[in-house]
C-alpha cells in the first residue's frame, strides 16, 4: 500500500475533510468518525518488567472507509468499512522485535468500534474499556510470537493537537486531521513470550486521529516523536518530508509539561540532526539517531533508537520503536518514547 495513496489529498467526494477547528466531546470522540475516510487508535509504551527488563510495543488499529455511503446491499457480508491493525513487541535485551498485521471488512462481526461499552476490535484483537464509553482501557491480544494483557489509565488531561485540535498536514485547506492525544498513560499488566507470562509495568501514550486527506503531493513521509520524560513532561513533534528532502513548513507539535497547559512548536522552533542511519534488508535507510534542538525552552538532547530494526514490514513498511531520550553534552539519560518513520 502506497503512503500517498492512503493519505493523500486526492478529491475524496461525500467525505468530510478537516478544514476548521471544532468542539470535541468526550468520550464520545474516543469512537469512530466514519464521515471521514480514515481513523486511528494508536497507542505506543515503554515497559519494564520486575527485574528491569525493558520492552516496546505498539498497538495499532485503523478505519479506512471505502466511500462514504454504506452500500445498498442488504448481504451482512456488506460494509464500506475496511479494518487493519498493527503490532509489536521490541524484547530490548534479547535484540528481538516481533509485529504482525490483520485485516477485515467491518462487517458480521469480525472487526468494529462501539462507545457503550468502549470497544475496537478486529477478530480477537481488542482494546475494551468502560460501560459509559472511558477509561481505563484494556488491550488484550496473542500472536503467534506474543501476547499483550494491558491496562492503561490517564494521568495526564486530554492534548488537542495542533490549532485546537486541527493538525494541518500540508498547506492546502483540508490536509489535515482531527488530533489528539493522552500523553501519559499509567500501564500495568503482562506480557507472554516463548510460553512465559512476564509482569510489567510503565507508560504508554495515545494519539487519535481521523481524516480524508492529509499529505500533499510533494510530500513523502513523517518523522513523528513521541517522547515522556523523567520529570513528568511530554513531547510531540513531526516533521513532515518533502520528496526533494526538505521539511515542511507545517511540521508541529507541543511540549506538555508536567503541570499546566500545552505549549505549541512551531517548525522555527524545532531543529534535528541526523546523527545515526540504519540499513534495512528490505531497502529503506532510517536515521535511527537524532539530536533535537528547541532553543525557545533551552533544550538540547539526543533520541536514540534501544535498538536498530524495529521496522514494520507491514502493508506499508515504516520503522515505529522505543527510543531512550539523552541529555546532549552529558550521556544522562532524560526519560523514553517512540519515533514513527514513514516514506522512506
Amino acid at each position: 500500500m502506497d503512503l500517498n495513496q492512503a493519505l493523500g489529498g486526492s478529491p475524496a467526494e461525500g467525505f468530510q475533510r478537516a478544514e476548521y477547528p471544532r468542539a470535541f466531546h468526550f468520550p464520545e470522540d474516543h469512537a469512530a468518525h466514519p464521515q471521514f475516510r480514515n481513523e486511528w487508535w494508536y497507542i505506543t509504551g515503554n515497559l519494564k518488567d520486575t527485574v528491569g527488563r525493558h520492552y516496546g510495543y505498539q498497538v495499532t488499529f485503523f478505519r479506512i472507509a471505502l466511500s462514504p455511503q454504506p452500500p445498498s446491499s442488504t448481504s451482512p457480508w456488506a460494509t464500506n468499512q475496511v479494518w487493519m491493525a498493527h503490532v509489536a513487541l521490541s524484547d530490548i535485551q534479547a535484540n528481538r522485535h516481533w509485529h504482525d498485521q490483520r485485516l477485515s471488512r467491518g462487517a458480521v462481526g469480525l472487526a468494529g468500534q462501539s462507545l457503550t461499552p468502549f470497544k475496537i476490535w478486529l477478530e480477537d484483537w481488542k482494546i475494551i474499556g468502560s460501560e459509559q464509553g472511558d477509561f481505563p482501557w484494556t488491550i488484550d491480544l496473542s500472536t503467534e510470537s506474543f501476547a499483550l494483557n494491558l491496562q492503561l489509565r490517564p494521568q495526564k488531561p486530554i492534548v488537542l493537537q495542533g490549532d485546537e485540535g486541527l493538525s494541518r498536514k500540508s498547506a492546502e485547506p483540508g490536509n489535515a486531521s482531527y488530533y489528539y492525544s493522552l500523553t501519559r498513560l499509567e500501564t500495568r499488566g503482562s506480557i507472554l513470550i516463548n510460553g512465559e507470562s512476564v509482569s510489567v509495568q510503565g507508560w504508554s501514550w495515545l494519539d487519535r486521529e481521523w481524516s480524508t486527506s492529509a499529505l500533499a503531493a510533494d510530500q513523502a513521509g513523517w518523522d513523528w516523536f513521541s517522547l515522556q520524560f523523567q520529570d513528568g513532561e511530554d513531547l510531540m513533534f513531526y516533521r513532515l518530508r518533502k520528496k526533494d528532502g526538505s521539511t515542511d513548513p507545517q511540521s508541529a507539535g507541543k511540549w506538555v509539561p508536567k503541570n499546566g497547559d500545552p505549549l505549541p512548536l512551531s517548525n522555527d522552533d524545532v531543529v534535528l540532526t541526523p546523527l545515526r542511519y540504519w540499513s534495512s534488508p528490505t531497502g529503506p535507510v532510517y536515521p535511527i539517531a537524532w539530536e533535537m534542538q528547541i532553543a525557545r525552552f533551552d533544550q538540547r538532547f539526543r533520541v536514540e533508537a534501544l535498538m536498530d530494526d524495529q521496522e514494520m514490514k507491514t502493508g506499508i513498511v515504516y520503522w515505529e520503536g522505543a527510543v531512550k531520550i539523552l541529555d546532549a553534552g552529558t550521556g544522562q539519560p532524560l526519560g523514553y518514547g517512540y519515533l514513527e518513520m514513514t516514506g522512506y
